[in-house]
């Protein structure tokens, strides 16, 4: 998700390029930019008839497109609004289990409590690395041992390689007595929380919308843009 600066200036909203499909469509527009330059030169110098279509076209395929991109905007936004949800959530159980983990183990050393928690935060980054693709390592060698940042690297899977160490290691206080029976499953129902995020996660990167509503968009959009300049020369030149 793309964070916007708190302070937006005019120039920052008509001239940013982060966020923007400006650099994925402007050789697009330029070539419907060339089409209706040599419509108007056209209509203009070789005195063609009948150049112009008229409004017409333009009102049923404009119909027509309008549902579609009513439909697209829709559907984008169920799967941001469902992505944010599902990472809020995220954000809430980990820190459950970090309280969790710092107040109720018995007699626990400092520095276990530190590994679990280092796990969960490490947890949040290889899940973003794993959605986005992108190299973990960095985030990885704060929180987490070499030897286990580098099992991770080589993981199909980093977050579920995390959740089940995690598992196994409250399960392992579980048996040494820190943790009681009540508190055990309470925290084991808090990791299932997180795998189900990791596969809503997945399901929403690894389901697009499906190719036909995208092909049907986008064959609309280029007929209305193909008529465009026919429909409009006639009536403003």
């Amino acid at each position: 998700m793309i964070v916007p600066p708190a302070s937006r200036s005019l120039w920052l909203l008509l001239f940013t390029l982060k966020g923007s499909i400006v650099s994925v469509i402007w050789k697009r527009v330029a070539a419907m930019m060339l089409l209706a330059t040599a419509v108007v030169i056209a209509e203009h110098r070789l005195a063609l008839d009948g150049t112009g279509l008229g409004a017409v076209p333009l009102t049923l395929v404009g119909l027509t497109l309008a549902i579609f991109l009513g439909f697209r905007n829709s559907v984008a936004y169920e799967r941001w609004w469902e992505a944010r949800t599902l990472w809020g959530e995220l954000l809430i159980v980990v820190r459950n289990l970090t309280r969790q983990t710092l107040a109720f183990p018995d007699d626990l050393p400092d520095a276990r409590r530190r590994e679990l928690v280092h796990c969960l935060v490490a947890f949040a980054h290889a899940l973003r690395h794993m959605l986005r693709g992108s190299d973990p390592a960095e985030d990885f060698a704060p929180w987490l041992a070499p030897d286990k940042a580098a099992l991770l690297a080589r993981s199909v899977n980093p977050p579920n390689v995390l959740l089940g160490h995690l598992g196994q290691a409250y399960a392992q206080l579980r048996r040494e007595g820190r943790l009681d029976s009540m508190l055990t499953a309470d925290i084991d129902g808090q990791l299932t929380r997180l795998s189900y995020i990791v596969g809503g996660c997945e399901r929403i990167r690894s389901t697009p919308i499906p190719f036909a509503y995208i092909l049907l968009l986008h064959r609309t959009v280029y007929i209305y843009c193909l008529l465009l300049p026919f429909c409009l020369v006639g009536s403003i030149g």
